[in-house]
Formats: C-alpha cells, structure tokens, sequence
C-alpha cells in the first residue's frame, strides 16, 4: 500500500475559553483568584492566567509552585501547598465555575459565522479544553444556544494525559474518523493548547487578542486603537514563539484565510 497525502484540511480542533467564547477568557482565571481568596491567599488576575491552557488540577499545583504565591499559601495556612491542598483548592474551584461559567459564555463575535463557512467546506469540528467534563458541558449547551455546535467534544478528564500531551486533539482525530493527522489544524489562544497540536502532529493557529494572553474584553479591545491592537498582536506573537505555532492571527475572524494558505502548501507538498 502506498501512502497518499491529503490535499487539504479535513478538520478543524478548537479550544473553548479565548477561543471561541469568552473574549479574553476570564471564566477560569477569576475563578482561580476566588478559590485562593476563599482561603485568604491572595493571587492576582495576571498569575492566575499564567499556567492558562492546562487541565485545571494541574493548573492550580503549577500556580502552587510559584514562590511568591508558595510563600503567600505558607503565611496563612502554616505550611507549603501539598497535592492535597491543590485537591482542595480544586474542589472549590468546581462549583464556583459550575456557577459563574454563564457570566462569560458569549461567543467570540464572528465565530458563529467562521465555523459556518468552515462547514459549507466540508471540514469537520473538533474541540477539546482545560476545562472537566462537568464544566465543558454547561459551556457546550450554552454555546449551543448562540450558535455554535462542534461535531466532537474533548474533555480534560477524557484524557490519561491534558494539555500540552496530545491525547485530546487524537481524540478528536478518532472520533471524527481523520484519516491522517496532517488533516487538521489546532486552534488555540494558549501555549499549551499550540504545543498540544504540534505534539499530535498538526497544523497549528495561535489567536493572540481574544485570549489569555492580552486578556481584555472585546469592548476593550475594540476600542483600542489600531496601531496598538497591532502591537499587542506582535508582542503576544513573539510570547508565542517558543511553542512554533504555524499562523499566529488575532481572532478566529481571520481563520478563513489561513485555512486557504495551509490547504494551497498542502497542494504543494508541505506538512506541518
């Protein structure tokens, strides 16, 4: 038998939070300041978004093992953050998240409309996330409601192994039946989420304005000007290096184009 190439993009695999809902995601990040607050540690929003991207339990332990914030947790609480005070911020962080997650469910304006155009290509739509099944469901259904429908959802917890591993876009890779990796293409707002893609062997596209990483609301961003917006997408671009996205764009308003590009160098022999 012999090995044929695709000739272009069969899949797309999308993050959720700063990518397709939640301009600048701020659903976890708050989230995580409140449980730290519950036991009066205090954390900020900008440490909170730093491990962004990764499952959850292994979000909060990376942010324990910050010093300033190991150092904070010890002056209260009496001793160095264990695994099993991570399992305890955890489980406060869950329902907190549970309850909040429909304050910051909107869809990034435009991306009812690219996911559609996507489709009328032929393509199939993944989606995996940092978020637990518990969690991700609430965000699906109410994604569902303004428009937004994924043929295959990923999970954290569906996984052996979250973010950076690539277990959850191979997931998707299966479930949608993908004939071959090279197939599809990883859009995320993260680092890990990039890595993620790289690892399954994939196409990957990093957004740099609706994320974690500027973390500011569409409104915001909106009215930045435009050579600011600009910078900010250079600046987050070059945050974004160490994890070699393929196409780094602002928003998932620009995908359509990138998929056209990716699909012309397939034709022509390039991988990822």
């Amino acid at each position: 038998m012999q090995y044929q190439p695709p000739q272009k993009l069969e899949a797309a695999i999308f993050d959720w939070a700063g990518t397709l809902v939640d301009f600048g995601s701020f659903a976890p990040t708050q989230i995580f300041v409140e449980a730290f607050a519950e036991l009066d540690v205090t954390i900020s929003l900008e440490e909170a978004r730093g491990p962004m991207g990764m499952g959850k339990w292994d979000h909060i332990r990376t942010l324990c093992n910050e010093p300033a914030i190991a150092r904070r947790f010890a002056e209260i609480v009496g001793h160095a953050p264990s695994d099993d005070d991570v399992t305890a911020l955890y489980e406060r962080f869950m329902p907190l998240q549970i309850e909040k997650i429909a304050e910051h469910s909107a869809p990034i304006p435009g991306a009812p409309e690219v996911l559609e155009k996507l489709r009328n290509q032929g393509m199939q739509l993944g989606s995996c996330s940092g978020y637990p099944r518990v969690v991700l469901e609430k965000v699906v259904a109410l994604a569902r409601q303004r428009s937004i429908q994924m043929d295959h959802v990923v999970a954290t917890d569906d996984v052996p192994n979250g973010r950076p591993h690539p277990a959850q876009s191979l997931a998707n890779v299966i479930a949608l039946g993908i004939r071959d990796v090279s197939a599809c293409v990883k859009v995320d707002d993260t680092a890990p989420g990039i890595v993620e893609g790289r690892s399954a062997g994939m196409w990957t596209v990093a957004l740099t304005c609706s994320g974690n990483t500027l973390g500011v609301d569409h409104d915001t961003y909106q009215a930045m000007p435009e050579e600011e917006r600009r910078s900010a997408h250079q600046r987050i671009a070059e945050q974004f290096a160490p994890s070699q996205p393929h196409f780094c764009i602002p928003t998932i308003n620009q995908l359509p184009d990138v998929i056209v590009e990716i699909n012309k160098r397939m034709i022509n022999g390039e991988r990822p």
